[in-house]
């Protein structure tokens, strides 16, 4: 079951500085000027029913686990489009914004690809 489609539809020019941190920030297209430099900027969609760990989330082709889900990340997403995606593992949401994923690596995403959340 799909609770979440959108498309990216830009790519801040300092998206890249998180890479070494192993995560990427959501928001949507009313992302304030001086936080879209550091998002992925995707249309605005709700979620479908509530996004659990074991879930998976899939950017591009690329797909991963859902570890722990941050208590704000159904409401964020729905509302701004604004979470964040942490390819840590971890097993617990430290962050109430933060969807974690498995430990991975993570490739360049590009305008026009697609993200969802499924079950």
């Amino acid at each position: 079951m799909t609770k979440f489609e959108t498309t990216i539809t830009g790519i801040g020019g300092s998206v890249t500085d998180f890479l070494g941190e192993k995560m990427y920030i959501l928001f949507g297209e009313n992302a304030p000027a001086e936080l879209a430099e550091y998002c992925l900027l995707i249309d605005l969609n709700g979620v479908d029913g509530e996004v659990l760990a074991g879930d998976t989330l899939k950017i591009g082709e690329e797909t991963y686990k859902v570890t722990a889900v941050g208590e704000a990340v159904k409401q964020n997403l729905s509302t701004l489009g604004h979470i964040t995606l942490k390819f840590d593992g971890s097993t617990a949401a430290e962050l109430p914004g933060t969807l974690y994923l498995e430990d991975s690596e993570i490739g360049l995403v590009q305008s026009g690809d697609s993200i969802s959340i499924y079950s």
